[in-house]
């Protein structure tokens, strides 16, 4: 899957589209194991994670990844914190601006990643509850893999 970098505003578009009437446990399950489906239709080497009110809901990791994309995943979920959008939005915004995340945000970038793969879980009617994120791909593909996910969680 090679997923071309999408503009801010189709980023942006997205996150419009992407909203939830409700986001339960039995609901992370469902979209974490559609993630983890998809993920090894394509033998890609990933850890994914879904929280919801700081609790971590689902969490798996995929042959390939390492202890490595679980701190890619806390530092790209607290950047979905921080924001309220996703993280691949945020550093897009960031370089449209002709600059970058880690020289201008003044956040420590140990701490914080705006690197594609963590979206935020929207609740028609409570805003922003939770993070869905994958990290082990380019942060492009990443990024397209939770969305394809959210979009297919939605139709079902």
């Amino acid at each position: 899957m090679t997923a071309a970098a999408p503009s801010v505003e189709e980023l942006e578009a997205q996150e419009r589209r992407l909203v939830l009437p409700r986001f339960t446990y039995d609901d992370a399950w469902a979209l974490g194991s559609l993630l983890v489906e998809l993920a090894r239709e394509r033998r890609a080497p990933v850890a994914i994670d879904i929280t919801r009110g700081g609790q971590q809901l689902f969490h798996a990791a995929l042959p390939g990844s390492t202890p490595d994309n679980d701190a890619w995943i806390t530092r790209k979920r607290r950047v979905v914190e921080r924001y309220g959008c996703s993280s691949y939005l945020v550093g897009s915004r960031f370089r449209a601006k002709g600059t970058t995340f880690e020289d201008s945000s003044r956040l420590d970038p140990d701490t914080y990643a705006a690197h594609g793969g963590a979206f935020p879980l929207v609740v028609e009617g409570a805003g922003v509850i939770g993070a869905v994120v994958v990290s082990g791909l380019p942060q492009v593909e990443d990024h397209a893999l939770v969305v394809e996910a959210l979009e297919r969680f939605i139709a079902a």
